[in-house]
């Protein structure tokens, strides 16, 4: 679930972005994106023993880098702007508001999902429990 909030933070990011021309490193913003890689799971037997221990080890998957998109900035014509250059072009961020959109629906989704499934889970060990009264 950390890591879907992570993907939505960066698609707002960006999205708030979209926009600048100018940011504290120098040139327009860059779109972000985020990595992630897989959490190997272990069996049920080191699972249930590590969770015994309280040393559980979480399965799933984790954010591993934020990188900047190299893509190419877009060119815009605007000769008024302070940014442009001699051609009168302003270097715009390499930002795509409706790809960003849907890596938020997407990220929002899956966060809906894992609590969903968290919730089922938790559901199943209290009936589990009841089973024993």
């Amino acid at each position: 679930m950390t890591a879907e909030r992570q993907r939505l933070d960066i698609a707002a990011e960006n999205i708030s972005n979209a926009e600048t021309t100018r940011t504290a490193s120098g040139g327009a913003y860059r779109r972000k994106m985020v990595v992630l890689q897989e959490v190997p799971t272990t069996s049920f037997r080191t699972k249930f023993n590590s969770l015994l221990n309280r040393t559980a080890s979480k399965g799933g998957v984790k954010v591993t880098e934020i990188v900047e998109d190299q893509r190419d900035l877009n060119p815009v014509y605007n000769p008024d702007h302070p940014d442009a250059n001699e051609e009168g072009y302003v270097m715009m961020p390499n930002v795509d508001l409706v790809k960003e959109t849907i890596d938020g629906m997407s990220a929002t989704r899956a966060y809906e999902a894992n609590i969903t499934a968290f919730n089922a889970m938790k559901l199943m060990a209290q009936k589990a429990l009841d089973i024993g009264k």
